[in-house]
Parts: structure tokens; C-alpha cells; sequence
């Protein structure tokens, strides 16, 4: 382990920096094997680390210093000053962090005290390093001298360009020495280490989470403020993300540079494209360590690790129901505000949740890319896909741990949970009635609105509820030969008065109808299903 030098008041001034190039080989050999590697950028962080371009300049004005004064290089006098000074680390008084180097000590205490010394004079952005700056001036400037040997991308640093060119060549050279993952950036590797090392000094000011990332935290507390600061300049949406901001500017632009290699889809960020293709390839690579089930995204381990923690930091607003995410608390509060933020632009529908949009526009595409193993039957979605499988295996995954009952669906656990718990968080505008399921509150609010969305495409009559509406249709079951033969042609919805209780048929192809004798105008209906059979008069 390397010790600092303890140097005089009149030394302290000297960068101790100019010391990382005989002091520290492998920190010298990063920096001129990669310049960028210093600098840490995470998805979610607003602000990265920039530390190889202010040592350079440092050791620069160093090197001046001792040609200047006709001084020896320092390399000559290492070793004697090494023999007379004694060594200490630079710990911080906050978190307990130690340093080697008083520089990178001081830009670490802004973490802590929030100082950021570095404005840029055109917007007043400020910065805790001066590397930040000169990376953020290109904003303005637009200056893109490096370009890519593989693509048309322009970059303004030539780090950039190198991480770039990574996802072309696939050149992973940062490596985690204990269990061997490989990564493009050596800020993904840092972020990596902390699953090793459970490291989080980072505490949120608002709530007792704690993060290993400065980035992340920063992030984390634009949930409590609300600050979005990244805007996109054609429609003035805001994003507490920048990485949300670059995938929000592919819906203006429309590029998709990424091409699916098992089929012909095509996404705009590489992180797309590499979880489309775990849906072909079957990887799993996020495990939890608690109970060893496989995810094909961090998102969803990490929800998945809520049900060992039991954690639920947000609280709704309008409600005492808690979630573990932001984004989840925001959803559920829609269901009170009836905000509705996504519209598809082909029928002008309007949805809570984007994956409903997405889900609504295979109407319009009518793509369905997932076909059952056991059926002929296809789905747009791959949760669709494994629901529906379950009706072939059985599977029953959602199981009540209260009375052991079980359920091919998340949603119908929550449903039967209301039993136990008794919850009533959805209450009637019109009076003070309250329910436990929102679509039962949608249900009753049509007795003060009057809306009766169910129709009847024969006879044009409506109905408030879904079940009425099938009630009368089967009234309209007996009649005659004609008028069958156009319910079939016409519904989708059919039914037969058999020994299976009015079981509700969804396909034509469920029922058989047989004519039997045309003179007495008499339909027989055959029930695929259990192989009953009704006579119609």
C-alpha cells in the first residue's frame, strides 16, 4: 500500500499529481493507454469524473517550474526525498474515505460540501472539475473532430470516440478480478465492484436510502425535489436523466442504428438492443443472491429484491398505500388523478403507463413475434406469451400467504389479497362509497354518470355493466335458422345454454351449429367445449 508524502506549508502547494508518474506505474500506464478511463459516466448520473486531462496539465506546469528555476528533474531527486519524508494518508472527516493524493482528496471533499468552483460563462452551469467544463463547453461550441472508423458518429473528446467504438469491435478490457465480468468502460467495472464490496457511502438528505455512486444519489433526490434538468430542445419535455433525454430525442430523430441479429428489429440504444436479443438468446444474467432466481434485467431483479427487504419508502399522496419505486408510486397516483400522459398518435387513445401504449399499438402494427410451445397462438409481448403457457402447464407462480391459494397472475393475487387486508384505497367522486379495485369504482361511478359503455351489436342496446350486456345475449340465442346464422357471422361473443352454465365461448369455432330441421326452423348447438349439446326453438 502507498503512503502519501507529509510535505512542509511551503510544499503543499506543489500538485501531488506530478508524483502519479514514478509513484504509481499502472495509474500512468491507464492514463496514457486511455485517457477516458478516469472518467466515470454512468447512465444515470448527471456529472462524471474527469481526472487524466487536469494531471496532465499539472505535470506540464511542473515540469516548467523545474527547467525554469534550473532545478533537477524530479525523477533524479525521488529517491532521497523519499529516504527523508515521512508518509500519510489524506482521510476524510464525512465518510472515512483515504487518499494517496491531496488533489484527488480535494476534489473528493466536494462531494460532501457541494462546492463546484468550474462555471461555464455562456449558461452558468457549474462543475467540480475542470474537466467537466471543458467537456460540457462542447455543448455550445458543437465542435466534433473525431469520427468513427465504423459509423458516421462524430465525437468532441477523443475518449469518447474510443468508448465508442467498443460497441463495434466488443472490446471489453476492464475485467472483475473475482468473478471475471467484463466491461467497455472502467466506471461500469467501479459500479460493478460494489455488488463485491457492499459499499454505499452515499446517503440520501431526504430519505435513509444510500448509494455507492455520487451520480446515483444525485439522481435519487431529484425524486424528492423533482428537478428535472435535462430538456429537450424541439418540445421542452424534461427528464431527471440525460440518458432519458437522449432516448426521448430517437422519437424527433427516428434513428435506429441497431440491428437485432435473430431478427429484423431494430432499436435506437445499444442497451435495447442487447435486451431484446436476451429474449432470443434466453440469458438471465442478473441473479439474486438470496433465493437464486434469474432476471433479464437489473430493473426487474432489483424490484424482485423488494420482497426479501420489504422496503417501501413512497407513500402515496392521496392514499396510505407505500412502494419501493418512484415511477410505481407515480402510476398508481394516476389512478387517482386520472391523468393519462400517453396517446397513441394513430387513434388518439390515451393510456396511464407507456408499456400500455406499447402494448395498444400491436393493434395498429398487429406484430406478434411470441408463439406458444403447446398452440398455434401468438402474442406481441413476451409476458403475454408466459401467462398464457401457464393455462397448458397449470403453473399457478402468485401464491397467498395467508391461506395458500394460487394464481396463474400477479393481478388476480393482488385482487384476492383485498379479502384479507380489507383495503378500500379507491374512493367514489360522487358520494363516499369505497373499493378495493379500481375497475370496481368504475363500475359504480356509472350509476352517477349514467354511461353505459357496453353495446349490443344486434339490437343497439346499451348496458352499464359487461355482464348484463352477456345476459342479453343470450336471450337473443333462440331464434330463428336466419337470424343465427348472422349472430355467428357477426359475434364474437357466443354462448350455449348447456350443462356448462352459459359458459362464454370467445372463439366461433368453439360452437358448432348444426340445422336439424329447417321446416321447424330449429338450430342445434354443439358445445366444443364439454360436448353438450341445446336445442333452439
Amino acid at each position: 500500500m502507498e503512503f502519501v508524502k507529509e510535505e512542509s506549508e511551503e510544499n503543499t502547494s506543489e500538485p501531488e499529481t506530478w508524483r502519479i508518474k514514478h509513484e504509481e506505474p499502472e495509474t500512468l500506464r491507464i492514463k496514457h493507454e486511455e485517457p477516458e478511463t478516469l472518467r466515470i459516466k454512468h447512465e444515470e448520473q448527471g456529472e462524471f469524473i474527469e481526472e487524466s486531462e487536469e494531471n496532465e496539465v499539472l505535470s506540464k506546469d511542473k515540469e516548467k517550474h523545474h527547467d525554469k528555476n534550473g532545478e533537477k528533474p524530479w525523477s533524479q531527486t525521488k529517491q532521497k526525498d523519499l529516504e527523508k519524508r515521512s508518509y500519510k494518508f489524506f482521510t476524510c472527516p464525512q465518510c472515512g474515505k483515504s487518499f494517496t493524493r491531496k488533489n484527488i482528496f480535494v476534489l473528493h471533499m466536494r462531494v460532501h460540501t457541494g462546492e463546484k468552483p468550474y462555471t461555464c460563462d455562456q449558461c452558468g452551469k457549474s462543475f467540480t472539475r475542470s474537466g467537466n467544463l471543458k467537456y460540457h463547453m462542447n455543448i455550445h461550441t458543437g465542435e466534433k473532430p473525431y469520427k468513427c472508423s465504423h459509423c458516421d458518429k462524430r465525437c468532441s473528446l477523443l475518449r469518447d470516440i474510443k468508448r465508442h467504438e467498443r460497441i463495434h469491435t466488443g472490446e471489453k478490457p476492464y475485467t472483475c478480478d473475482q468473478c471475471g465480468r467484463s466491461f467497455t468502460q472502467l466506471g461500469h467495472l467501479k459500479h460493478h465492484m460494489n455488488i463485491h464490496t457492499g459499499e454505499k457511502p452515499y446517503k440520501c438528505s431526504h430519505c435513509d436510502k444510500r448509494f455507492s455512486r455520487i451520480g446515483a444519489i444525485k439522481t435519487h433526490e431529484r425524486i424528492h425535489t423533482g428537478e428535472k434538468p435535462y430538456t429537450c430542445d424541439q418540445c421542452g419535455k424534461s427528464f431527471t436523466q440525460s440518458a432519458y433525454l437522449k432516448h426521448h430525442m430517437n422519437i424527433h430523430t427516428g434513428e435506429k442504428p441497431y440491428e437485432c441479429s435473430h431478427c429484423d428489429k431494430r432499436f435506437s440504444l445499444l442497451r435495447d438492443i442487447k435486451r431484446h436479443e436476451r429474449i432470443h438468446t434466453g440469458e438471465k444474467p442478473y441473479t439474486c443472491d438470496q433465493c437464486g432466481k434469474s432476471f433479464t434485467r437489473s430493473g426487474t431483479l432489483k424490484y424482485h429484491m423488494d420482497m426479501h427487504t420489504g422496503e417501501k419508502p413512497y407513500k402515496c399522496s392521496y392514499c396510505d398505500k407505500r412502494f419501493c419505486r418512484s415511477g410505481e408510486i407515480k402510476i398508481h397516483e394516476r389512478t387517482h388523478t386520472r391523468e393519462k400522459p400517453y396517446t397513441c398518435d394513430q387513434c388518439g387513445k390515451s393510456f396511464t403507463r407507456s408499456g400500455t401504449l406499447k402494448y395498444h399499438m400491436d393493434i395498429h402494427t398487429g406484430e406478434k413475434p411470441y408463439k406458444c410451445s403447446y398452440c398455434d397462438k401468438r402474442f406481441s409481448r413476451s409476458g403475454d406469451l408466459k401467462t398464457h403457457e401457464r393455462i397448458h402447464t397449470g403453473e399457478k407462480p402468485y401464491t397467498c400467504d395467508q391461506c395458500g391459494k394460487s394464481y396463474t397472475r400477479l393481478l388476480c393475487l393482488k385482487k384476492h389479497m383485498n379479502i384479507h387486508t380489507g383495503k378500500e384505497p379507491y374512493k367514489c367522486s360522487h358520494c363516499d362509497k369505497r373499493f378495493g379495485l379500481l375497475s370496481h369504482l368504475k363500475t359504480h361511478e356509472r350509476i352517477h354518470t349514467g354511461e353505459r359503455p357496453y353495446h349490443c351489436t344486434d339490437c343497439g342496446k346499451c348496458f352499464k355493466h359487461s355482464s348484463s350486456l352477456h345476459s342479453h345475449t343470450k336471450k337473443t340465442i333462440t331464434v330463428s335458422i336466419q337470424d343465427s346464422a348472422e349472430i355467428l357471422i357477426k359475434s364474437m361473443l357466443l354462448f350455449c345454454m348447456c350443462d356448462c352454465e352459459g359458459l362464454i365461448h370467445d372463439s366461433r369455432a368453439d360452437i358448432i351449429k348444426y340445422v336439424t330441421d329447417i321446416e321447424q326452423d330449429k338450430v342445434l348447438f354443439v358445445c366444443c367445449k364439454v360436448q353438450k349439446h341445446l336445442l333452439c326453438d
